[in-house]
C-alpha cells in the first residue's frame, strides 16, 4: 500500500504523524528529507536512504550499495514494509501527474496550497498549483481513500476530482476530523513544552448527537499545524481501521521533526521556536501566529528571504512585514528579500526595533545582544537562507546541534 501526501506546508509533519499512527498497525517506511521527486520516491520504495543521501551524497559508492542492497532486499519479502508513505513534490507543472504515474497512491493527502504557496515561482497562480496537486488524486479508484484538508477551500474543492471515497479534515465543524480546544502547555518553569487539543471524529450515525472524540497532547513543538497533521493522521488511522484512543496514544508519543515549530531552550533563559526546515507565505504566516498565541513576556522574529515565489516575492514578503509588525517587540530580517519585511514593518514598529542582514552569520553577533531574559524567539526562513546556523548560536545547549536541528550532515554544514 502506498499513502502519498502533498501540499504547500506541513507535508512533513503530516507524514511523520502517519506514520507515527499506522505504525501500531503496520510495518512503515516513511520517506525522509527531499525524497519526493523521480529519484527520491524510487530511493525511498527501494530502501531508507536519506541519511546516507544527505550526508554523502549520490556517489559511484552510493548508487552501486543502492542496487545491490534493494536488489537483495525486494526478495525478502517478509522484511519489506506493508506500508510506504511517500512525498509528492511539484517544483513545475506536470511533476506531480508524472509521479502518480509511474507510483499511484492507496490514499492520498493534501494539506494546504494556501493564497501564495512555496515554489509558486514556475505557475501562474495558486489555482494552477492547485490543480497540479490535485493530480494526486485524479489516479485513485474508486476503493481508495482521498485525505482533504477543509480548512482550504482549494484542497476542499478537489473532491470533485476523485473516484475516491473522501474524508475531511480540520478546524472546520463541518470536517469528518476535527481538532479543536488548542492549548499551549508550559512546564513548572513557565517554558512553553507544547500543546493539547481535542479530535472529534463525525460519522453520519453520530452527526446529529454523538461525538467521538479523544484529547492529545504534544511535546516539543507548538503551532496549530500540529493539530492539523494530527487529524490527517487521525483519519488516515480510522480509515485503515484503528480507533481514536490508540490513534490519540500513538500522536502523544510523537515529538514532530527538526526545525518545524520545535520549542527549544535558548541563551540567557530564553525559549526559541525553531521553525528553520523551510519557508513559504503561509507557513511563515503560522509561525507568526504561534508567536503571536503563546505567552511571552517580549517577542523577537528572526525572519530570513522566503525562496522560489519568482514575481509574487515583493507581495508576500511586504503582507508578512504587515503581520510581523503587529506581533513582536523586535524584527531582525535577514537576506536581500526580506528588506520588504523591514519597509511593510516600519509603519508600526519603531526603526529601532527593526535590524536587517545581508545573511544569518552577519546577523549572529547582534542577535546574541539582543535576546533578554525570558524571551520568545521564532527563527524562520527558506533553506537557503540556513537559518538554523543562527539557532545554533543561540540555543542554550549548542553541543546538541545534530541531535536538535535541520541540516547539520557533513555535506550541509561545508557549505
Amino acid at each position: 500500500m502506498i499513502i502519498g501526501v502533498t501540499g504547500n506546508a506541513g507535508k512533513t509533519s503530516t507524514k511523520e504523524m502517519i506514520g507515527a499512527v499506522i505504525s501500531r498497525i503496520k510495518k512503515v517506511r516513511s520517506a525522509a528529507g527531499n525524497l519526493n521527486n523521480e529519484l527520491g520516491l524510487p530511493l525511498t520504495i527501494i530502501g531508507n536512504w536519506d541519511k546516507e543521501y544527505y550526508t554523502h551524497g549520490p556517489s559511484m559508492w552510493f548508487w552501486a550499495k543502492v542496487l545491490t542492497h534493494g536488489y537483495l532486499d525486494l526478495f525478502k519479502k517478509q522484511d519489506y514494509p506493508e506500508v510506504l508513505i511517500l512525498e509528492y513534490g511539484a517544483d513545475r507543472p506536470g511533476d506531480i501527474k508524472k509521479l502518480v504515474k509511474k507510483f499511484k497512491p492507496h490514499i492520498a493527502v493534501i494539506t494546504t496550497v494556501g493564497d501564495m504557496p512555496v515554489h509558486i515561482e514556475y505557475f501562474k497562480n495558486a489555482d494552477a498549483v492547485a490543480s497540479e496537486k490535485s493530480n494526486l488524486l485524479k489516479v485513485l479508484s474508486a476503493n481508495d481513500y482521498a485525505i482533504l484538508n477543509h480548512d482550504d477551500h482549494r484542497v476542499l474543492d478537489m473532491q470533485s476530482k476523485t473516484k475516491a471515497h473522501v474524508k475531511t479534515y480540520g478546524f472546520s465543524s463541518e470536517a469528518n476530523i476535527r481538532a479543536s480546544d488548542i492549548e499551549y502547555v508550559s512546564n513548572e518553569e513557565g517554558r512553553p513544552v507544547g500543546i493539547t487539543f481535542k479530535l472529534n471524529e463525525f460519522t453520519p450515525a453520530s452527526s446529529a448527537g454523538g461525538v467521538h472524540f479523544v484529547p492529545v497532547r504534544i511535546e516539543g513543538s507548538l503551532g496549530k499545524s500540529q493539530a492539523w497533521s494530527s487529524a490527517a493522521a487521525a483519519a488516515v488511522g480510522l480509515v485503515l481501521g484503528m480507533n481514536l484512543v490508540d490513534i490519540s496514544e500513538a500522536l502523544s508519543a510523537h515529538h514532530g521533526p527538526k526545525g518545524r515549530l520545535r520549542i527549544l531552550r535558548g541563551i540567557k533563559n530564553s525559549n526559541i521556536i525553531d521553525d528553520t526546515y523551510n519557508a513559504s507565505p503561509a507557513s511563515m504566516r503560522l509561525a507568526l501566529e504561534t508567536l503571536r498565541d503563546v505567552p511571552a513576556l517580549r517577542k523577537i522574529a528572526i525572519l530570513g528571504d522566503m525562496l522560489e515565489l519568482g514575481e509574487h516575492s515583493e507581495k508576500a514578503h511586504r503582507n508578512i512585514g504587515i503581520l510581523a509588525s503587529e506581533i513582536v517587540d523586535i524584527l531582525v530580517c535577514v537576506g536581500p528579500k526580506a528588506k520588504f519585511i523591514t519597509q511593510s514593518a516600519l509603519n508600526k514598529l519603531s526603526s529601532d526595533k527593526i535590524f536587517t542582514f545581508n545573511n544569518s552569520n552577519e546577523a549572529k553577533p547582534k542577535i546574541k545582544e539582543l535576546i533578554q531574559e525570558h524571551d520568545l524567539v521564532l527563527v524562520k526562513g527558506s533553506q537557503g537562507m540556513r537559518m538554523e546556523k543562527i539557532v545554533a548560536e543561540i540555543m542554550a545547549e549548542p553541543s546538541q546541534t545534530k541531535d536538535l536541528l535541520v541540516r547539520q550532515s557533513k555535506k550541509w554544514l561545508a557549505k
